[in-house]
């Protein structure tokens, strides 16, 4: 298994302050299909970063290579909304031990 990086770019440095009504209905499809991913195993960790006037995406997720990455990437509803991964491995990580 490899680890990577996803880092998902919004359509503008702004959003999601100012995220149409269309959206923000495809941010909540986004939020449910990580979530699912969650579940699975496949997704470590997912969530927003704001950054100066906006936000972007995140995900680090462990899956057998890049191309698997890459299908995890694609298979997001956000997408066919004008968003874009970019997809970046990680060799190792350090990571806290599981919670009791």
């Amino acid at each position: 298994m490899a680890y990577f990086f996803l880092r998902l770019q919004p359509p503008r440095p702004t959003f999601p302050h100012d995220g149409t009504g269309e959206e923000m209905a495809a941010m909540k499809r986004h939020a449910e299909y990580w979530h699912r991913n969650a579940l699975a195993g496949s997704a470590i960790i997912v969530g927003p970063v704001f950054e100066g006037e906006g936000a972007w995406g995140m995900a680090i997720v462990e899956v057998e290579d890049q191309a698997a990455a890459q299908v995890l990437a694609d298979g997001d509803p956000i997408i066919a909304s004008g968003f874009r991964f970019d997809i970046l491995p990680m060799p190792s990580i350090i990571s806290r031990p599981p919670a009791v």
